[in-house]
């Protein structure tokens, strides 16, 4: 992957380990590695099988060394993966690809529909003009006179664990441009799970949550985690504003109020991780306010089973 992409972000052994124990919410991926003969290793094929939702779904990363790339190794490690989806009643294989040459024939070749972009922006929190953070919130919260921002680290208290299924739930609204996918579904288990899945990969999670005043009704979140074992690295996770609560500049005011608080909660943090759908313009706007920079494009393809 560095050799593709030198400013990729990858996992530490530990976080590599920590997925395939725990995944992103208790629902753990799979790794298998290929090797030659005398054991050296080829390549890497990681596996998902949502058992959540889009149970007809498998995801999957390769990874191959480039020593190694002349086909042979990706076309073992894709018919494998093809193969444990018919075994587990799949039928849709995804998986996503640099926007380079070499990747787009790799999934031509074995049938892979491009389907989407994804955009991997970086935010440089050393470079980041607060001044302009400030003015952001300031306007936000002129806009959403209506709500109050809400912060927390760790787990959601109790009683607002209800109402946020359905502002979790509002990420289904986030451009899916062709893939072929249902809609996230989520519980009050699946967003504990969530939570034990990050606090036992060692993840410190920071949210904001936007909550309308004269209801009390939850209107919005955003939530970043930032590792433990590399303090300096953010991951930003989900935002997302509820459908009837949009209109009141409330991702700006979540995005802003996170990073106000970042500054204070986390003062070695220095960079955050996104991906968002390259259509997705609202999203992006803000981000690029507040200083995020592509580090990479991926292409996400698909193929029926």
């Amino acid at each position: 992957m560095k050799q593709d992409c030198p400013e990729m972000l990858v996992a530490t052994p530990r976080g590599f380990a920590d997925m395939l124990r725990y995944g992103w919410d208790m629902d753990p991926e799979q790794a298998f590695l290929a090797r030659d003969d005398d054991g050296t290793a080829m390549g890497l094929l990681v596996v998902s099988l949502p058992t959540y939702d889009n149970t007809n779904h498998v995801w999957f990363d390769v990874a191959v060394h480039p020593d190694h790339r002349d086909g042979a190794v990706e076309a073992a490690l894709i018919e494998y993966v093809e193969q444990l989806g018919r075994d587990n009643g799949r039928t849709i294989i995804g998986y996503g690809g640099f926007d380079l040459p070499e990747a787009v024939a790799l999934a031509n070749k074995h049938g892979y529909e491009q389907k989407a972009v994804e955009v991997n922006r970086r935010q440089d929190l050393t470079g980041l003009d607060w001044s302009i953070v400030q003015s952001l919130y300031d306007e936000a919260v002129a806009a959403s006179t209506a709500y109050e921002v809400v912060t927390l680290t760790g787990a959601l208290p109790d009683d607002m664990l209800d109402g946020m299924i359905a502002v979790t739930a509002s990420i289904n609204d986030a451009p899916k441009d062709d893939l072929d996918i249902e809609d996230d579904v989520y519980s009050s288990e699946r967003l504990r799970a969530y939570e034990e899945a990050q606090t036992k990969s060692d993840h410190t999670l920071h949210r904001v949550v936007a909550r309308e005043k004269a209801t009390g009704a939850l209107a919005g979140h955003t939530v970043i985690a930032v590792e433990r074992e590399r303090p300096h690295v953010g991951h930003q996770h989900d935002t997302a504003v509820a459908r009837e609560h949009r209109g009141h500049r409330l991702g700006a005011l979540l995005k802003s109020a996170m990073l106000l608080n970042l500054r204070d909660a986390e003062p070695a943090l220095a960079q955050v991780d996104t991906w968002n759908a390259e259509s997705n313009d609202h999203m992006i706007g803000i981000n690029e306010q507040l200083n995020y920079k592509i580090v990479a494009r991926f292409l996400a393809y698909q193929k029926t089973v």
